[in-house]
């Protein structure tokens, strides 16, 4: 049985030929892997070395030199929040409130809360200094936020 949907070949498929060779298809096509199952596992870095006729190795080179990629053994929460650790936002209260949230979820940053619903990451930087301390949910970005807003927005009571 295939670690891939159809979807996600299909759309690794398309990326071909935007791009100059197969290999330089690797990323994009670990970002399709990421974003459907939350991680990319050994058996999805075969299937994605097949398609792009390179052998495993390339691609787990590839992934392991991204920290935004997961593996099977540290897979992704439902919500990913990625907290600003630029000096404008840690001057402006973004440690205190990386500190909140690791206390209220009971997790340090890199790891997935016990119920899977939110893994919390450090940013170097969101470029959104004017609105420190901010936070990516996603591909979101929320500005001026505190412990509370990020409770909401991640959905967590």
């Amino acid at each position: 049985m295939s670690e891939l949907s159809e979807q996600a070949k299909q759309t690794i498929a398309e990326h071909l030929p935007r791009y100059p060779s197969k290999q330089a298809v690797t990323l994009p096509a670990l970002h399709v892997v990421q974003k459907e199952r939350g991680c990319v596992s050994k058996k999805a870095i075969h299937e994605i070395a097949d398609l792009l006729e390179l052998s495993p190795a390339q691609i787990h080179d590839t992934l392991s030199f991204y920290g935004f990629f997961r593996t099977e053994e540290n897979p992704l929460g439902q919500k990913r929040i990625w907290v600003c650790r630029s000096l404008p936002c840690m001057l402006r209260g973004g440690e205190e409130l990386l500190a909140e949230l690791c206390s209220r979820w009971g997790i340090q940053p890199g790891e997935t809360t016990a119920d899977g619903k939110v893994t919390l990451e450090l940013a170097e930087c969101l470029g959104a200094c004017d609105g420190a301390p901010c936070i990516l949910l996603e591909d979101e970005l929320h500005l001026r936020v505190s412990a509370d807003d990020v409770q909401q927005i991640a959905g967590k009571p």
